[in-house]
């Protein structure tokens, strides 16, 4: 299966969101990643519903809906109405993740979770099976722009195994820090889902820049 790319809108250019939209749309990416902070789970305000529904108005491609949030269970049917194909959430900010889940898999959205840099995956050996997706964050959540955790290949490779004969279906996702120098290092490690920032944004030609890390060939090893 080839991996997914989703451009992070929090490293896009709020002032001209639209024209960044269209970008997106028009390239060879998977998803639209959105991270939804509220200032109380990680020391940040991002998107709010009413930015969130004008996302949706002019996206072509599912929208990826990483909440970083305490109390997510309040929300969810709202993100779901906002245009949400998959909706992530924190297991360090979920008492009842079982429900939680059950809750996003009932509105018909692919259920995530997220792990903290200090979160092992063994916390998740009970409920594997019913996760569509884990986000490993390889920064601190909160800001972009944040320097990649190395110790993020590891726990790519500890969660596959724990996956491995329960949820082969499973996919991994990586959120922070990710582009060029390390894109191809985290597919081989079993990586599925490569969110990527500034390595986009910032780039002379993002469009180019999601083409590269899209058309990367993990299966073919470099001399």
């Amino acid at each position: 299966m080839k991996h997914f790319i989703a451009p992070s809108l929090l490293a896009a250019d709020f002032a001209n969101l639209q024209n960044d939209i269209e970008m997106i749309n028009s390239s060879e990416a998977d998803w639209f990643h959105i991270d939804i902070m509220d200032g109380m789970f990680v020391p940040n305000i991002s998107f709010g519903f009413p930015v969130l529904n004008a996302i949706n108005k002019h996206a072509k491609k599912p929208l990826d809906v990483h909440l970083m949030i305490m109390d997510p269970d309040r929300y969810i049917d709202e993100f779901k109405k906002s245009g949400a194909a998959n909706i992530t959430v924190h297991y360090e900010a979920c008492s009842h993740l079982h429900r939680t889940l059950t809750a996003i898999k009932d509105l018909g959205c692919r259920a995530g979770v997220a792990l903290n840099p200090h979160t092992p995956v063994s916390v998740l050996e009970d409920i594997i099976d019913d996760i569509d997706l884990v986000c490993i964050m390889s920064v601190n959540p909160g800001f972009g722009g944040q320097k990649f955790i190395e110790h993020t290949y590891n726990k790519i490779k500890s969660l596959r195994y724990l996956a491995k004969g329960r949820n082969d279906h499973l996919l991994i996702e990586i959120d922070g820090g990710v582009g060029s120098q390390n894109a191809l290092t985290l597919l081989r490690a079993g990586a599925d889902v490569l969110v990527a920032g500034n390595s986009v944004f910032a780039s002379p030609d993002p469009t180019s820049s999601i083409a590269s890390l899209k058309n990367l060939s993990p299966e073919i090893l470099t001399s």
